[in-house]
């Protein structure tokens, strides 16, 4: 993990520069829930396409095709459920280091599913956490989560909340799942369950109410972060703002955001290390 955020560092580093590139994610629903999304990226010498199936009921497949750039000749196929896990939360890693308070000791965590491990994984990377409380809807699933995580679980997504220095949200929500009132001035949030225009985690207010609204890309936000278009919000807004782009946290006591959606282009520059050290 703590090589795959400094692999995410370098790949909005190269999205800033214009050496790398992003393919937003598309997607052929069936009546049946069963959805088929492809999303891909440009990255160095390396391009590459995600596959993945998915269903309510029967859960997600991922597949990931790696490509020599200058040839186009293939170069390895992954079966990629893990490396989408470990991308997420690398992705979230590098946002966290750059906008959350350097002295954040304490991490709210609502969700306990198969993203969230990697959520705290990351973020152990790159601050020195005290205290993680973790809720989710399922007593039973939260600590087991909680024993397999060395956390605390909780009985309220209040009282995971209220006071932690650095929330994340990684549910299937449709609706808010915390409240704005929860969030003090200084408070990094990470908002990484909806990639889907009709489902959000973080109410209005808080994303009218951020210093700060950082998203890994304004062209994919646009098309599914729910979270900003069911806010909703102005794309002219200054407050909200490429990851690319930013360099550094905002100065005073900000609450800033990062909306991740999730980017072709991260799963290319993490397949492309696996691959170099496997070849």
């Amino acid at each position: 993990m703590e090589e795959c955020v400094r692999i995410m560092r370098q790949t909005f580093t190269a999205l800033r520069k214009g050496t790398a590139s992003n393919q937003p994610r598309r997607r052929i629903y069936l009546d049946n829930g069963s959805t088929l999304h492809s999303m891909g990226g440009v990255y160095g010498k390396y391009f590459g396409t995600k596959f993945y199936s998915s269903n309510p009921k029967y859960g997600a497949n991922f597949f990931f095709f790696l490509f020599d750039s200058e040839t186009a000749r293939p170069l390895a196929q992954f079966e990629a459920n893990y490396l989408g896990q470990i991308r997420t939360g690398a992705a979230s890693g590098y946002a966290t280091d750059l906008l959350a308070a350097q002295d954040a000791t304490s991490l709210a965590v609502i969700g306990s599913g198969f993203q969230a491990h990697s959520q705290i994984e990351a973020i152990r990377c790159v601050r020195d956490l005290k205290d993680i409380r973790v809720w989710s809807r399922s007593k039973e699933k939260r600590e087991e989560f909680a024993e397999a995580n060395q956390c605390r679980a909780v009985d309220t997504a209040e009282e995971a909340v209220r006071g932690a220095d650095i929330v994340v949200t990684c549910t299937p929500s449709k609706d808010p799942v915390i409240d704005d009132s929860w969030i003090s001035p200084g408070v990094h949030v990470n908002a990484m369950g909806s990639n889907r225009e009709q489902r959000r985690e973080l109410p209005s207010r808080l994303i009218h109410r951020a210093d700060l609204v950082a998203v890994d890309s304004i062209e994919v936000a646009k098309i599914e972060a729910g979270d900003l278009i069911l806010a909703p919000v102005d794309w002219n807004d200054r407050r909200i703002v490429d990851l690319a782009k930013i360099e550094q946290r905002p100065a005073g006591d900000p609450i800033t955001v990062f909306k991740s959606c999730g980017l072709g282009v991260e799963d290319v520059a993490a397949a492309a290390y696996v691959y170099e050290r496997l070849k």
